[in-house]
């Protein structure tokens, strides 16, 4: 459905190729947003702050971060998986918000929405790299949250998991059975989330009806992360 929630606002979306990026890219724009789709990788330092230099003003900044998760035994995660797991998914986003705060402190607005996994919410094995990373990224949501609060920026996250997704759960992932009986087992809704349901979330969170929400983490997975 076409609406006009997001009409004047200007929308980064990072990494906007990969993830949940092409959806939320095509669901924003339906609403009205003017989007700035940045596909570059954000591992360098300075990365970040190009990519909102570039944008110019930015009214959202939805930091959409992926990396293909690794499946290491802990007593095998070497230094080198750590440190490369950390360095796209955890470092640029608080480059990112560095970079967008003082323009919309200067306005006394802003959205901060970060696309975040629910295997921090829920022990999964052979995941601890990835998800201590999603962890980081969810405790930072929450501290920054309540920090700019007062500023009239809102800082959010959506927590996901067994949403549809090119990156974590692409077509031939989806055609395995024992993908499927896995979904009808695990997760309660007996599905994956669909990727528009999961984008039309993040627009309302992107919108000015979301404006009560502060340092808030939303589970979207199905029941998965809440049973």
């Amino acid at each position: 459905m076409t609406t006009g929630m997001l009409a004047g606002k200007r929308i980064l979306v990072t990494q906007a190729h990969d993830f949940m990026g092409p959806m939320l890219c095509e669901v924003l724009a339906t609403h009205g947003a003017t989007v700035i789709a940045d596909e570059g990788a954000l591992v360098e330092v300075d990365a970040a702050e190009r990519a909102v230099e570039n944008a110019g003003r930015v009214d959202v900044l939805l930091a959409n971060l992926a990396i293909p998760a690794p499946a290491t035994p802990a007593v095998e995660v070497q230094e080198a998986e750590w440190r490369e797991v950390f360095a796209a998914l955890v470092d640029p986003l608080p480059r990112l918000c560095r970079a967008v705060l003082p323009q919309m402190s200067e306005r006394g607005s802003g959205r901060i929405l970060v696309m975040g996994s629910a295997s921090a919410l829920r022990g999964m094995k052979r995941t601890t790299t990835y998800s201590a990373a999603r962890g980081a990224q969810l405790a930072y949501v929450q501290a920054l949250g309540v920090e700019v609060a007062p500023l009239g920026i809102q800082v959010n996250a959506i927590a996901q998991n067994f949403v549809e997704n090119p990156t974590y759960f692409p077509p031939e992932v989806q055609a395995n059975p024992r993908f499927q009986e896995r979904l009808k087992r695990e997760v309660p809704l007996g599905r994956l989330v669909g990727a528009r349901e999961d984008a039309e979330f993040a627009a309302y969170l992107c919108s000015d009806a979301a404006a009560c929400f502060v340092g808030q983490v939303f589970p979207v997975c199905g029941g998965w992360a809440i049973r």
